[in-house]
């Protein structure tokens, strides 16, 4: 069970209205690389998890992923709230703004669905692991390109803070497979 503290994990700064890059942001909120899918793979993935610390950890990142996935929400909104009708036609909001208004909708950047076929669980906690420390690294080199476009500074801030976070995340897993794999071959799992 989860205590819900009502407010985001770091402060969302937008000093811009800017469709175009709310769509490329979207790409967290509901990409195959996001923080949808993170938080969901690793709260999936717990359960086979071998040692309290592993369940923990999944648990404790899989929490955050979701308190990330509040943020880019936030960040899309703040970018398009504001947005007339004129400001969204003809960038790549426009077809989202169609379809579900200036609310933020889990999917990518190109417009795909979010679906459960972005997330993995083989309850083999060493495949899990890694797949984990490569979807942290994936988000990583999303978060970097979207810092390359970013042009609203506030945004920027932002987007820095969660490319951080994708790096603590992939050296707590890094940790976590190596008390995993300790445990399995004291117990000659392999």
């Amino acid at each position: 069970m989860w205590i819900y503290e009502k407010k985001l994990q770091y402060p969302v700064r937008v000093d811009t209205t800017n469709p175009t890059l709310a769509a490329m942001i979207i790409e967290q909120f509901g990409g195959a690389d996001g923080e949808l899918s993170a938080g969901i793979r690793y709260l999936t993935q717990r359960w086979t998890m071998p040692t309290n610390q592993a369940k923990g950890l999944l648990t404790d990142i899989g929490t955050e992923e979701l308190a990330h996935w509040e943020i880019i929400g936030t960040l899309v909104w703040r970018l398009v709230k504001d947005a007339t009708v004129e400001q969204i036609k003809g960038t790549p909001f426009e077809a989202h703004y169609v379809n579900h208004g200036k609310s933020p909708f889990p999917h990518n950047a190109a417009g795909s669905p979010w679906t459960a076929t972005f997330i993995n669980s083989k309850a083999d906690p060493v495949a899990d692991l890694h797949e984990d420390m490569a979807a942290e690294e994936k988000a990583r080199a999303t978060y970097e390109w979207l810092i390359n476009i970013s042009d609203d500074p506030g945004v920027t801030d932002t987007l820095r803070f969660l490319r951080e976070r994708e790096i603590v995340h992939f050296q707590r897993f890094g940790e976590a497979l190596m008390i995993v794999q300790d445990e399995l071959n004291r117990k000659k799992f392999y």
